[in-house]
C-alpha cells in the first residue's frame, strides 16, 4: 500500500495547481491550521470559487481536500507563526524543485516574499523561507549530514539525482559504468523514480529489471531512455489519466494506489477513475486519514469503556477486601476480650521486667528460657522492641499488642480499625453504583483474548524482520550475534548491509535464490540505520550500503586486527544516502500472536496497534513500558498484552538509545 507521494505525483500535483481550473495562482491565505503533529492545513479564498483547503502532511502528500481534520482547540506555535508571516498574503507560485519530491509556494504580503517549502521524502519537513533563501521557521528544525535546517540557516536541497525527464545517453551510461547492481535499482535509485516507476520503465523498455548493469549496451539504454519519456509523456502534454488502484472484489477491496497516468505493472487490476489527480490523491489519502481518525475517536470511546470495566473490578475486588479485613480486625478485638486474663499476664510480666531495668535482648532471652514455668511466656511469639509491641498467640491467632496499652485499649485499636474499614467499604460500593451507571451509557466491552502460545523460531535471538514483500531481515544484537550471523547464517545468494558508522548491526537479507524488490532493499536500509548507533546519536538519517556476502570476510591485511563483531569488506559497495531513521512496534495478529519491530512499511502490513518511534529521551525499558500500557489501554486485556507484548518482549524489537513515541 502506498504511504507517500512520487516524484512523478508531485509534477502531475503541481501542474494541477499552477495552472487551469484547480489553479491556487493569486489566492488568497485565510488561517493555517496544525491538526496533526506533521499536518499543516491552509484555508485558501480562491477567486471565483470560494474557500478551499489546502493538505500539506510532511513526508507523504499534499493536495486540496474535502476531507480536512478537525482543527484543534489550542493552536500550536508553527502555525501561529506561519499566520504572522503569511495570513492575508497571495500565493504568487507553485512549483516542484528538479523533478524531487519538494514543492516551494511562492507568497507575497506587502512587498515581501516569502516561500514554503515541502519536502515530501523521508521524514519530511515544512519549513518558510525569505526571499535569500534564509529559514525563517521549520516544522522540525534537524541536522543531517551536509545540511542544518533551523531557523537562521541558509536553506539547502538535499544531494539532488539525475531528473529522469532530462536524462540523456551520456548521463545513463556514466551511471550505469558506476554501479554494481541491476538495472531496476540503479534507476529507482540514482534517477529519484523510486522501485514502483523504475519497474514500469523497465517493463515498458522490454529490459530485464534484474539484468546487472554490465551486461547493458547502448541499444538498452536507449529503449530505457525512451520508456522513461513516454512514461512521462503525460505529465508534458498535461493529458493525465489520474486513478486510484484497487486489489480484491467487492467488500475485500482495497485501494493500494493513486496514480497520475496509467502503469503496465498495473494491468488487469481494477482502477477508479477521477477528473483530476488532485480528486484521486483526496480519495486516496485524504479519506484514509479521516477513517484513521474516526478509527481513533472509537478507539478513544472504547478505551473508556475498557477503563470503567477495570475500574468496576477493582471496586468489587476493594469492596471485598475491605469486608474481610473489617471482619478480621473484629474477630481478633473479640479474641482479645476472650482472653482477657492471658493477655493482661502477658502485659504484666512485661512491665515487670521492664520496672526492674531489663532491657528487651535480656527479656527475649528470660522468656526463652522461662516457656515451661510461666505461662504468659509461652504465648509471646516475638517482641518488636522499636515500636514496644509483642505479638502473642490467641487461640491459634498472631495478634499484635501495644505494651504500654491496657487489654481494653488493645481492643479498642482493632474495633477503630474495623470501622475505618467498614466506612472505606461502604464508600467502594457507593463507587461501584456510580461506575454501573456510567457503563450503561457505554458501549459493551470486546472480549477477551485467551490464552497466547508463542512459537520459537531460530530467528529470535537477532534482530528481524519480515519485509513487505515477505523476505526475512536479520540483524545482530551484539559482536557475538554479529559473529553468529556471519559463520552459520549468511548464505551466498543473500544480500549484506552495512552503514560507515561503528555499532552497526550486521544486516543480512535471506533472499532464498529470489530477486529482492527495491521495496524490501529500502525497508533493510532502514533497519540497519536505525537499529545502529545512528538513533543513538540522535541523528534522523544516515547513508548505508549493501554488499554481496562473498565480499565480506574476517581476514584481515597483514598487519591489522579484527575484533570480534567486525568485519572486512572488500570491492565495490553500493550504496543508498541519506536513509532515515524510523522504528515502528505493533502486534502480529495473523498466524502468530507476538510483538513486532522494524521499518514502518513492513510492520503496518502484518502487524495491528502500530506505535512509530523517533529518537528521543526514555530508555528502552521506559519506553517498553509506556508501549506495553499503551496497549493494555487499547486493546482492553491486560492478560492478553502481557503475553503477546510484555515490556520485556516490546524491549526486544527497540532500537539501541533512547527513543520517544511519534504522536
Amino acid at each position: 500500500m502506498k504511504e507517500e507521494m512520487t516524484s512523478a505525483d508531485v509534477a502531475a500535483l503541481v501542474a494541477e495547481l499552477s495552472s487551469g481550473d484547480l489553479s491556487l495562482i493569486d489566492s488568497k491565505v485565510g488561517k493555517i491550521y496544525q491538526p496533526l503533529e506533521d499536518e499543516i492545513r491552509f484555508n485558501l479564498f480562491v477567486f471565483g470559487k470560494g474557500r478551499v483547503d489546502f493538505i500539506i502532511q510532511a513526508g507523504k502528500r499534499a493536495h486540496l481536500s474535502q476531507y480536512a481534520s478537525p482543527s484543534p482547540k489550542l493552536p500550536q506555535s508553527f502555525p501561529m507563526l506561519l499566520r504572522k508571516h503569511v495570513m492575508s498574503s497571495r500565493i504568487t507560485s507553485i512549483k516542484q524543485y528538479d523533478f524531487d519530491r519538494i514543492i516551494e509556494i511562492g507568497f507575497v504580503r506587502g512587498g515581501v516574499e516569502t516561500v514554503l517549502v515541502a519536502e515530501l521524502f523521508a521524514r519530511g519537513n515544512i519549513v518558510l523561507i525569505d526571499n535569500e533563501r534564509r529559514i525563517i521557521l521549520p516544522m522540525n528544525p534537524a541536522t543531517f549530514k551536509g545540511r542544518r535546517v533551523r531557523s537562521g540557516e541558509i536553506y539547502t536541497y538535499p544531494e539532488a539525482q539525475i531528473s529522469p525527464l532530462e536524462a540523456n545517453e551520456e548521463q545513463m551510461l556514466a551511471v550505469f559504468r558506476s554501479s554494481d547492481s541491476d538495472v531496476v535499482r540503479t534507476i529507482a535509485t540514482r534517477f529519484n523514480l523510486g522501485g514502483l516507476l523504475s519497474e514500469e520503465v523497465c517493463s515498458r523498455a522490454g529490459v530485464k529489471k534484474n539484468l546487472p548493469v554490465a551486461e547493458v549496451g547502448l541499444e538498452e539504454i536507449n529503449f530505457l531512455l525512451l520508456a522513461m519519456k513516454e512514461m512521462f509523456s503525460p505529465l508534458q502534454t498535461g493529458k493525465l489519466d489520474p486513478c486510484v488502484i484497487k486489489k480484491g472484489e467487492g467488500e475485500a477491496s482495497r485501494s493500494i494506489d493513486v496514480v497520475p497516468f496509467e502503469l503496465e505493472v498495473y494491468r488487469g487490476l481494477t482502477k477508479e477513475r477521477f477528473p483530476s489527480f488532485n480528486k484521486a490523491l483526496d480519495e486516496y489519502f485524504g479519506k484514509r486519514e479521516a477513517a484513521s481518525i474516526t478509527e481513533q475517536v472509537v478507539a478513544v470511546k472504547k478505551e473508556k469503556v475498557d477503563l470503567l470495566e477495570r475500574r468496576l473490578k477493582q471496586q468489587e475486588e476493594a469492596v471485598e477486601k475491605y469486608g474481610k479485613e473489617s471482619a478480621k480486625h473484629t474477630s481478633i478485638a473479640e479474641t482479645i476480650y476472650a482472653n482477657y486474663q492471658s493477655v493482661e499476664d502477658v502485659l504484666n510480666v512485661l512491665s515487670n521486667a521492664r520496672d526492674k531495668g531489663y532491657s528487651w535482648d535480656q527479656i527475649k532471652s528470660i522468656l526463652k528460657t522461662a516457656k515451661d514455668s510461666v505461662p504468659a511466656a509461652r504465648s509471646i511469639l516475638s517482641i518488636d522492641q522499636a515500636t514496644a509491641t509483642v505479638v502473642i498467640d490467641l487461640m491459634g491467632m498472631k495478634t499484635n499488642i501495644d505494651v504500654s496499652k491496657t487489654v481494653p485499649q488493645n481492643a479498642q485499636v482493632y474495633y477503630e480499625k474495623s470501622k475505618k474499614l467498614a466506612k472505606k467499604q461502604e464508600g467502594a460500593i457507593r463507587s461501584i453504583d456510580q461506575t454501573k451507571l456510567a457503563m450503561q451509557k457505554k458501549e459493551k466491552p470486546v472480549a477477551k483474548k485467551g490464552t497466547v502460545r508463542v512459537k520459537k523460531h531460530w530467528y529470535d535471538k537477532f534482530r528481524w524482520f519480515t519485509s513487505s514483500d515477505g523476505f526475512l531481515v536479520i540483524g545482530g544484537r551484539d559482536a557475538d550475534t554479529n559473529e553468529e550471523i556471519f559463520t552459520k547464517y549468511m548464505e551466498k545468494r543473500d544480500i549484506v548491509l552495512h552503514t560507515q558508522f561503528p555499532g552497526a548491526p550486521l544486516t543480512v537479507i535471506k533472499t532464498g535464490g529470489k530477486d529482492v524488490p527495491p521495496q524490501t532493499l529500502e525497508e533493510a536500509a532502514r533497519f540497519v540505520v536505525s537499529y545502529s548507533s545512528i538513533w543513538k546519536s540522535g541523528q534522523f538519517s544516515a547513508d548505508c550500503y549493501w554488499v554481496n556476502p562473498t565480499q565480506v570476510s574476517k581476514t584481515p591485511e597483514s598487519g591489522e586486527y579484527v575484533k570480534k563483531g567486525s568485519f572486512i569488506i572488500r570491492g565495490e559497495r553500493n550504496y543508498l544516502k541519506d536513509v532515515p531513521v524510523g522504528v515502528a512496534v505493533g502486534i502480529e495478529m495473523v498466524g502468530e500472536i507476538r510483538v513486532i519491530g522494524g521499518p514502518l512499511s513492513a510492520i503496518s502490513g502484518r502487524g495491528k496497534h502500530i506505535i512509530e518511534l523517533v529518537p528521543g529521551k526514555f530508555n528502552q525499558n521506559d519506553i517498553a513500558k509506556k508501549i506495553y500500557r499503551m496497549y493494555v489501554e487499547i486493546i482492553g486485556d491486560a492478560s492478553f498484552v502481557k503475553q503477546a507484548a510484555s515490556p520485556d518482549k516490546i524491549a526486544m524489537v527497540l532500537p539501541p538509545g533512547e527513543s520517544d513515541i511519534k504522536m
